[in-house]
């Protein structure tokens, strides 16, 4: 089993820029595909940004160019650099792991063993 806590969210003015982390205690996160997903008030939880086990990413087009997705294996810590900040994306932001023989990284049940959210908020 793995573990997963998120950090690194905020208050941030548009524009600006954050780190989030998602650190994984149990086994590691470099045996996994890691994913990061959103959730504003009164939305779905939407797919932001995967690392494959391969080392592949991918991004929601909104985000495409802004944020980017990568993992320290050394630390078992997955990062989700955010720059470029909008108002859009203030939202809570969850990481997760692809679920053993998954298929489409854009899907919520692709992942499981979600941590507990760390929250963004981008001011206008």
């Amino acid at each position: 089993q793995v573990q997963l806590v998120e950090s690194g969210g905020g208050l941030v003015q548009a524009g600006g820029s954050l780190r989030l982390s998602c650190a994984a205690s149990g086994r590691t996160a470099s045996s996994y595909g890691m994913g990061w997903f959103r959730q504003a008030p009164g939305k779905e939880r939407d797919f932001v940004a995967v690392i494959t086990l391969s080392g592949n990413t991918y991004y929601r087009d909104s985000v495409e160019g802004r944020f980017t997705i990568s993992r320290d294996n050394a630390k078992n810590t997955v990062y989700l650099q955010m720059n470029s900040l909008k108002p859009e994306d203030t939202a809570v932001y969850y990481c997760a792991k692809v679920k053993a023989g998954s298929g489409n990284y854009y899907y919520r049940t692709t992942y499981e063993s979600w941590g507990q959210g760390t929250q963004v908020t981008v001011s206008s």
